[in-house]
This record gives C-alpha cells, sequence and structure tokens, in this order.
C-alpha cells in the first residue's frame, strides 16, 4: 500500500527533516523492534527504543551529512524515526523484512544501522 501523503518528498533530507514523520516513526520503530525482539526470545516482548541507539545508527548508516551541523541526539533519533517509517509507507521495506534485519543483528544499533543502510539504497528521488 502506498500512502498519497508521502509524495510531498522530493529528497532525503526533506524526509529525514520532517517532524510529523518522525512522530509516526517513533511508534513503528518500537513496535518493529518489539517484534524482533519478541521473535529472539519466543515471547512476547515490548520496549522503547532509545533515541541514543538511533542517533549513533543513523551516523554509521552514513547518513549524517543529509542533515544540518549543530542536531541534538534526539532530533538525530527522530531523523531516523522518519526515514524508517517512511520506507515502509512508500513500499520500499515490508514489515517482515524490517522485523527480519532487525533480528538478525548482535546490538541494536547495528540492527538500526543494517535497516538504515537498507532504506538508504532503495530510496530515490
Amino acid at each position: 500500500m502506498k500512502f498519497s501523503y508521502i509524495e510531498k518528498y522530493k529528497t532525503l533530507t526533506d524526509i529525514l527533516a520532517d517532524h510529523k514523520l518522525a512522530a509516526l516513526g517513533d511508534s513503528f520503530v518500537n513496535f518493529t523492534y518489539s517484534l524482533a525482539l519478541s521473535e529472539m526470545k519466543g515471547e512476547p516482548f515490548g520496549i522503547k527504543v532509545k533515541g541514543q541507539v538511533l542517533a549513533n545508527a543513523l551516523k554509521k548508516a552514513g547518513l549524517r551529512e543529509y542533515l544540518p551541523s549543530r542536531m541534538s541526539r534526539h532530533t538525530l533519533a527522530d531523523a531516523a524515526e522518519a526515514l524508517i517509517v517512511y520506507a515502509w509507507l512508500a513500499d520500499l521495506v515490508s514489515l517482515d523484512e524490517t522485523v527480519l534485519v532487525l533480528r538478525k543483528a548482535e546490538n541494536s544499533v547495528d540492527a538500526f544501522t543494517r535497516l538504515l543502510l537498507l532504506i538508504r539504497r532503495r530510496v530515490r528521488f
């Protein structure tokens, strides 16, 4: 399913800087990582992903360069959340694929770095 409002984004920077997209992305990131951990643990598990994890993953994925300098860790985390949910909304990644990528990594920063790298390869403008 493609959501019509995502067509307004013309650049990667537009996506990373969108606060409304980040708000939706916060829920999506927590949900998908909770699903990944639930699968790994073999039982339901819920978690809130820390902003530091997402900010570090954004940097490791080489996406920091698309944002202005002097941004807080919180703002960098928001950017990661915005991009991740954008990718799902635009059918660039499925829910199943997102969970699969997240559960294959040994730690949360690596998990989100891998996911962001996958998304970065698929985003086309």
